[in-house]
């Protein structure tokens, strides 16, 4: 073969002047393996809410579901990653003239780059879908946990005092209270004991002139007694209290919950995309080998085409 008048041969002269990226099958391999996880994604969805189920001792425990759910994203990992970069692989250019380690390396750089940009198409289309659904699963259990302390303050009457227009409502009752029995209606009845509830619990100790004088609000409904109608209040809202701790400590062990799902389905989904670059680079060398495999056919035109292998 002859030299160019630099001293290269031409092919080695054209490999050096030509970018070893084939931004092409890249692109060409992320879109094969953004589509198929999407695909993947979709089934596994599919599958999962067929597998749950409302009613208790029936369907997918929680632990198998999740369990269940990081195997398939990582399976789905696999797979796409895999085909993309196989697909990089096997329609880059040919490299002509290079030394097999270099080959090598392209290939699994294909396969990583290829992987690369699936993940960030993937990451836009899919996986910000699948956060809003995590996000809005924790968040509606955390809604259900901290809604039974929520409940439980709201029978003590926190929304009243939670309110702008209700929130010293507690001290404007305390200025209309009378030793003597009062004729109120039942609402107003609720409302008072409601608030005096409400600040009672937030303080963490009701106040002995509270007490008493729920207890008169008592005594004049029940045709208890003084004293027993105070035994009925100290026994009530002791439950109170018990209920709001009970709720309080559901709401933290939910939260504290929801904080180990997410650090752990953070750290399976970390190896379930390290697998994946993995086998994308690993398909883009066998690929790229499969590429320069092929023999390209001698054409003649006065005689029929026959293939060099």
């Amino acid at each position: 073969m002859n030299r160019s008048p630099d001293g290269f041969y031409p092919a080695a002269e054209e490999s050096s002047s030509v970018s070893g990226v084939s931004w092409g099958a890249i692109f060409a391999g992320a879109a094969a393996a953004a589509a198929l996880s999407m695909i993947l994604v979709l089934l596994g969805f599919g599958l999962g809410f067929s597998a749950v189920s409302p009613w208790a001792g029936e369907g997918v425990s929680a632990k198998g579901l999740g369990i269940s759910t990081i195997v398939w994203l990582a399976v789905t990992q696999i797979i796409a990653s895999g085909m993309g970069g196989y697909i990089a692989g096997r329609l880059r250019v040919k490299w002509a003239n290079m030394h097999g380690d270099e080959v090598y390396f392209r290939d699994t750089a294909h396969g990583f780059l290829a992987w690369c940009v699936a993940t960030l198409v993937t990451a836009v289309l899919v996986v910000g879908s699948v956060s809003s659904v995590i996000s809005g699963g924790v968040q509606a259990g955390a809604s259900v946990a901290g809604g039974a302390a929520s409940a439980m303050t709201q029978a003590a009457g926190t929304a009243a005092a939670n309110t702008d227009s209700n929130q010293y409502g507690y001290y404007i009752d305390s200025l209309f209270r009378d030793d003597r029995p009062a004729s109120v209606s039942d609402d107003a009845a609720h409302g008072a004991v409601a608030r005096i509830f409400a600040q009672s619990l937030a303080d963490g100790q009701m106040s002995a002139e509270d007490r008493t004088y729920l207890a008169q609000l008592v005594a004049q409904r029940t045709n208890l007694t003084q004293a027993d109608a105070e035994r009925r209040v100290d026994e009530i809202y002791a439950r109170t209290q018990k209920a709001l701790a009970d709720a309080k400590l559901k709401a933290q062990q939910a939260a504290d919950t929801a904080a180990k799902v997410a650090a752990l389905t953070s750290l399976w989904m970390f190896v379930a995309l390290l697998a994946g670059a993995f086998f994308a680079s690993f398909a883009a060398t066998f690929g790229g080998r499969r590429r320069d495999a092929v023999e390209y056919v001698e054409v003649d035109t006065y005689t029929t085409t026959t293939p060099v292998r």
